[in-house]
């Protein structure tokens, strides 16, 4: 998956505003090129988890829809934790189409990503290309 600096740097600003708290959101785009975010609400308001506000979630699936775009990511942050899917993550990954980006923010300085599918709870990891 292709991802523009812009956009690295947009979920990086978000994990950031959020934090003590897990912020969540979705990528979208088209031929494995992410092009657009959309920030989504952590209901749980929670430093260990994370739920997308369902009315954004749905009206941000729409606009992909009505713009031509694929759901391509769901991402969320672990403040304190490693940039790789918990058991909870594992456990409510309804999307298999979807990559799962993992931001820590362990080292606030130097913020971790990483990328996974995640099916039937088994995990892979999957290349994040940043493009400049």
């Amino acid at each position: 998956m292709k991802i523009p600096q812009e956009i690295i740097d947009g979920i990086i600003a978000h994990a950031k505003e959020g934090f003590p708290y897990e912020v969540c959101g979705l990528l979208s785009g088209n031929n494995g090129m992410v092009s657009k975010i959309f920030r989504m609400i952590n209901v749980d308001e929670s430093s260990v988890s994370y739920m997308m506000d369902p009315s954004e979630q749905f009206k941000a699936l729409k606009d992909m829809r009505i713009e031509g775009l694929e759901l391509m990511a769901i991402y969320h942050s672990h403040p304190t934790s490693p940039a790789y899917p918990s058991q909870t993550d594992i456990r409510l990954a309804f999307y298999p189409e979807a990559s799962y980006i993992i931001i820590s923010l362990q080292k606030v300085s130097a913020p971790d990503i990483k990328g996974y599918r995640i099916v039937d709870g088994n995990i892979t990891k999957e290349v994040l290309e940043v493009i400049p």
